[in-house]
């Protein structure tokens, strides 16, 4: 029977997904078999499995920190939302219903029976499980209805460690606040409480030690370390999960990279691997100015494409990214962007809003039609394109539309489905494709990148990083840090490790 420890916060962004990534690499280099879990998410930045199940990335990239294939049970409940408050909610990792907060909320003991199946199959297979909370355990309005913080760590009988963030100011009050309010609305919560952690601070802990030792005797929690403010953490909260970057961060270099930040981004982690190249400046952009500059023009994944693609419209982005191709920049779409870069957008169903039908940019000879089916499944790529060179390419497709038409990038095969079929479409300097992850594969991103280098007359590079590579080297990082900062052996005394 497994062990269990669970993190929660004292609200949004405290780093909990952070410290959890950092907690299950520091367990798996001692050769345990830990596991990580979140029972419900919400987030954008999703994952899909390789038996086609979708789970929040933070998901994923602990089950990696875990040397573990990423799976639906590490991440049971999904809300992906849409607007208009209402969230797709993927149960199992898939699509189960949409549904608005007050009737989400009707389903809590479908959704606790779930919960408490997965929590029990996970301790019977793991000899760990690292538990994840979401915002604050001490929302006082939703605590009979919450199974993803506290609920899931008394229902193991495990301990709680609190986690807050310093950076915001205030960490005292928040983290007594929690105790207190736990303890007056939901004592048995407050009693799985064990110990807490600072994070994010900056300057000389001894300033610390008084109010340390008096939230102590308040609340006869253990202090269990200080984690200062790192600034080249290579992971981030929740919905700016990114390894390498900050959506907005600008890095210069000889080749400049625009991605544009619409409105419903999706996965914006896909762009994640340019991070890791010296010569390619990346900027989020709706300027004009840094379009017609920019030698690729990215139009990432939407949550509602039609929505985002009517505003582009509507702000004269399209004829700006006319203007820009007409310049020699490439233009590329990924999963929704490849969508809009098409003839036509179709909608039968109202997927997408009130709109039947939407003309796109016209760039590709594909029509797309939205469908209530979703496709989720990892794929592996052969390109019948000799500017994308590689036989065995990885990326994953999460999407409703299917798109007809002029399929000549990419041969794939879909290991949910066991199928062969093509993908994405290129014109001239246009290009698309559904398969997020296109640009983890090395050679591929470099040929894209010397294509602009060899254009300004700049020799083409070799590959010079692995992006996986960097990955695994990023989430040792995060256990040495962690592990030099946190009371490590009062943890393991309290797993009996």
């Amino acid at each position: 029977m497994g062990k269990a420890l669970m993190i929660t916060g004292t609200g949004s962004s405290a780093g909990k997904s952070f410290l959890v990534t950092a907690l299950c690499r520091h367990f798996a280099k001692k050769g345990i078999r830990v596991a990580p879990f979140k029972a419900q998410n919400m987030s954008l930045q999703s994952f899909v499995c390789k038996d086609g199940s979708e789970i929040g990335l933070a998901q994923a990239l602990q089950a990696m920190a875990s040397y573990l294939e990423p799976e639906k049970y590490f991440n049971p409940i999904l809300l992906k939302p849409e607007g208009n408050q209402k969230s797709q909610v993927l149960l199992l990792g898939k699509l189960y219903k949409t549904l608005s907060a007050r009737d989400y909320y009707q389903e809590r003991d479908l959704l606790w029976e779930t919960v408490k199946e997965v929590l029990d199959y996970l301790k019977n297979k793991y000899e760990l499980i690292l538990l994840e909370g979401a915002g604050s355990p001490a929302e006082i309005n939703l605590l009979e209805v919450d199974l993803v913080n506290i609920k899931p760590a008394l229902y193991l009988k495990c301990p709680v460690l609190l986690l807050g963030d310093i950076d915001k100011g205030g960490v005292f009050a928040s983290i007594f606040g929690t105790f207190e309010l736990l303890k007056r609305f939901k004592p048995e919560y407050a009693h799985q409480l064990f110990g807490f952690i600072i994070n994010k601070f900056r300057g000389d802990e001894r300033l610390l030690r008084s109010g340390i030792e008096r939230l102590k005797e308040l609340t006869k929690l253990k202090s269990l370390g200080i984690l200062p403010y790192k600034e080249d953490l290579k992971i981030s909260d929740e919905d700016g999960f990114s390894f390498f970057g900050k959506p907005k961060a600008l890095k210069r270099g000889e080749v400049k990279l625009v991605i544009l930040p619409f409105r419903r981004i999706s996965n914006f982690y896909d762009f994640d691997p340019f991070y890791l190249e010296e010569d390619v400046e990346i900027s989020y952009s709706f300027r004009e100015e840094e379009l017609l500059s920019a030698d690729i023009i990215i139009l990432p994944g939407s949550k509602n494409t039609l929505s985002d693609l009517l505003w582009l419209k509507e702000k004269g982005i399209d004829e700006i990214i006319k203007k820009a191709l007409n310049r020699g920049a490439e233009i590329i779409g990924i999963c929704g962007g490849f969508q809009m870069l098409g003839k036509v957008l179709k909608n039968p169903y109202k997927l997408e809003g009130d709109l039947e039908e939407m003309n796109g940019l016209g760039f590709l000879e594909i029509e797309t039609t939205f469908y209530p089916e979703k496709i989720t499944t990892q794929c592996y790529a052969k390109s019948l394109e000799e500017n994308f060179p590689g036989e065995n390419l990885w990326g994953f497709e999460i999407h409703k539309g299917i798109s007809a038409g002029d399929l000549n990038l990419f041969e794939i095969f879909r290991l949910a489905h066991g199928e062969t079929l093509r993908d994405g479409s290129k014109k001239g300097n246009v290009w698309g494709t559904y398969l997020h992850g296109i640009f983890t594969n090395d050679n591929l991103r470099r040929a894209l990148i010397n294509r602009h280098r060899l254009k300004k007359g700049l020799p083409a590079l070799p590959v010079k990083v692995s992006y996986w590579q960097e990955v695994n080297e990023a989430l040792s990082d995060l256990s040495d840090f962690v592990e030099k900062h946190l009371d490590m052996k009062a943890i393991n005394q309290l797993l009996g490790l």
